[in-house]
């Protein structure tokens, strides 16, 4: 059953991530940097959601009568983030790599958001710390990015995963 299982999880997870990677670019050409949206607010959560909550279901409902143990629901989700993160995060790499502009306007679009820090919030995160963000990020490049990016991916995944895999779970 673990076989059918990662399948499903496989399929799913590689529609994820295409479907990520698009909307990144999508994000990009519209002129809202991507990798600038806050954890919070990140296309990511529903996205796993819904690919999760499918892939357990389609697993449950038609593979196993109806049961799915949390430990079956964690590995088929885990599974799904775990592949469409690595998708997109190596069709982003690609991307960076063709599209000069794309770590360009990151760094332009992200100092700008930090040179409107004011000042009781440089006081409180540390003015050394403030100027050493500020003087490292010319620095950046894609792989940086991507790594960022594909960690965002991992834990956002994860938490997702828990709240559908206690959700869905079922015991016969």
């Amino acid at each position: 059953m673990i076989k059918i299982l990662l399948r499903i999880s496989a399929r799913y997870g590689t529609v994820a991530g295409i479907l990520a990677f698009s909307l990144l670019v999508v994000m990009y050409y519209i002129g809202r940097h991507p990798l600038l949206t806050s954890p919070f607010l990140d296309f990511r959560i529903l996205l796993f959601g819904i690919f999760i909550f499918f892939t357990l279901k389609e697993f449950r409902d038609y593979h196993q009568q109806g049961a799915l143990y949390f430990f079956q629901a964690m590995l088929g989700g885990l599974s799904v983030v775990l592949l469409a993160t690595i998708i997109t995060s190596v069709l982003l790499w690609l991307f960076g790599n063709w599209e000069k502009e794309f770590v360009v306007s990151y760094v332009a679009q992200f100092t700008a958001y930090l040179k409107t820090f004011p000042k009781e919030d440089i006081d409180r995160i540390g003015k050394e710390i403030y100027e050493r963000n500020l003087a490292t990020l010319p620095a950046t490049n894609i792989f940086g990015l991507t790594q960022t990016y594909f960690m965002q991916g991992i834990i956002i995944g994860f938490f997702v995963n828990i709240v559908l895999s206690v959700i869905l779970r079922r015991q016969p």
